[in-house]
C-alpha cells in the first residue's frame, strides 16, 4: 500500500523545495521552513486508503508560514494521478488553514487538516 506521509513529504519537497518530514528535527529554528506531515486516523479499504493528514509549516514569521501554507494548500487540493508510487484520487481539506501554537518564540506554525484518498501505482 502506498505510505501517505512519505508520498507528501516527497511531493513537497519536489514541488516547494522546503525540508518536509514526519518528525521535526533537532534545533528546527536553524532550518526553516519546514513542512511536517502526519498521518492522524482515516479508513483503509483492501486497495485504496483515506487517510487524513495533520500538515503543519514551520516558519520564521507568521507571514512566511501564512503564505507557504497557502501555497500548499491551493496545489495540494488539485492534486491527483501519479505521485512518487501512489496514485492520488482526491484531497480534501478536514479543516482549513490556522494558526497553531508552539512552543519556541521563534518559530511561528500553521497547519491544516486533509483527507487524502490514494492507493499503490
Amino acid at each position: 500500500m502506498a505510505d501517505v506521509e512519505q508520498t507528501l513529504t516527497t511531493w513537497l519537497r519536489a514541488t516547494f523545495a522546503v525540508h518536509a518530514s514526519v518528525d521535526l528535527p533537532p534545533e528546527l529554528e536553524k532550518r526553516l521552513p519546514w513542512v511536517q506531515v502526519v498521518r492522524v486516523g482515516g479508513p483503509d479499504a483492501r486497495f485504496s486508503r483515506h487517510p487524513r493528514v495533520d500538515l503543519d509549516v514551520y516558519a520564521e514569521s507568521p507571514d512566511a508560514s501564512a503564505d507557504l501554507l497557502s501555497r500548499i494548500h491551493d496545489r495540494l487540493l488539485f492534486l491527483s494521478g501519479t505521485v512518487t508510487g501512489a496514485v492520488i484520487r482526491r484531497v480534501t481539506s478536514v479543516s482549513g488553514p490556522s494558526q497553531r501554537p508552539y512552543v519556541n518564540p521563534d518559530v511561528y506554525r500553521r497547519g491544516a487538516a486533509y483527507t487524502v484518498s490514494l492507493r499503490a501505482e
